[in-house]
């Protein structure tokens, strides 16, 4: 069977969207999104965007994520500004979106220069909610693991997130402590790792772990997460730079109960077709 696809980036997030608006077939086995994830078999890809018609009236478009180890995960949020600008192109001169997510309705705006601006919600705190094991609510954590104890930050921005404060990305150790956290069993569903330094109050530097990728150029529900972190923790103003190794993200976040806001490129790289 054959599938079109774009593939695209976001601030370096391989991303490959895939159309099914209109023949809503089902997304590929965990074994074929993996072939298709890996280069040597496939596109390659970072997550997979699985894009269906909506179940309500008021979206454009509804999408699940695939993450290319094959596993579904609840955002992406370089993926949606993907699906964002593919819905743009396909609706000009529409420009504004409504989308399903797993995670919840989320609000996209394509703005010039393939800049895209996605609502991600507000972040979720509550333990129970990311899930994370702790008695109470906390804005950081003592987290037991790699001979240590660490002080992190946990939330939920639709996906689990655990945020470190390091004095250098460069010489963070991303490799272990990411692979360690992310399967740590204080998170039922295991988690991201974003690892931030703080240049001053409007600008940050960050890598990621994702959960069932590993280290990747690029995370947009990272990059909202560790600057929610830093603005809980009275270190961040309102609007944040965030530098990634695939390049810059802006993240704005007004207060607990408002949305988190992502802006950042979406490009395509090519377009062909899947062969399942």
């Amino acid at each position: 069977m054959l599938f079109p696809y774009l593939k695209m980036q976001g601030a370096g997030n391989q991303i490959v969207v895939v159309d099914q608006r209109e023949k809503n077939a089902p997304p590929p086995s965990a074994d074929g999104i993996r072939r298709l994830g890996n280069p040597a078999s496939g596109p390659g890809f970072d997550q997979l965007m699985w894009v269906g018609p909506p179940a309500g009236n008021t979206a454009a478009a509804s999408y699940r994520v695939f993450n290319r180890d094959g596993s579904e995960v609840e955002q992406c949020g370089n993926g949606v500004r993907c699906v964002a600008w593919m819905l743009a192109r396909s609706a000009a001169p529409l420009r504004s979106f409504t989308l399903e997510s797993p995670a919840g309705l989320i609000e996209a705006t394509v703005l010039d220069d393939d800049q895209v601006s996605v609502s991600m919600g507000p972040p979720e705190f509550e333990p129970a909610k990311v899930p994370f094991v702790a008695n109470e609510r906390a804005d950081q954590y003592d987290l037991d693991t790699c001979g240590r104890s660490h002080k992190v930050s946990v939330l939920s921005m639709g996906n689990p997130h655990c945020v470190l404060l390091v004095d250098s990305i460069a010489s963070a150790d991303v490799d272990r402590l990411g692979m360690a956290i992310e399967e740590h069993t204080r998170f039922p569903e295991a988690t991201n790792v974003g690892f931030m330094s703080i240049n001053d109050r409007s600008t940050i530097e960050l890598r990621v772990w994702e959960r069932g990728v590993g280290e990747t150029l690029a995370c947009g529900t990272g990059a909202c997460a560790a600057a929610v972190a830093g603005q809980q923790l009275g270190l961040l103003d309102d609007e944040v730079r965030v530098q990634l190794p695939g390049g810059q993200l802006v993240v704005s976040w007004r207060g607990e109960a408002e949305p988190v806001w992502l802006t950042g490129n979406a490009e395509l790289i090519s377009e062909g077709t899947i062969d399942l």
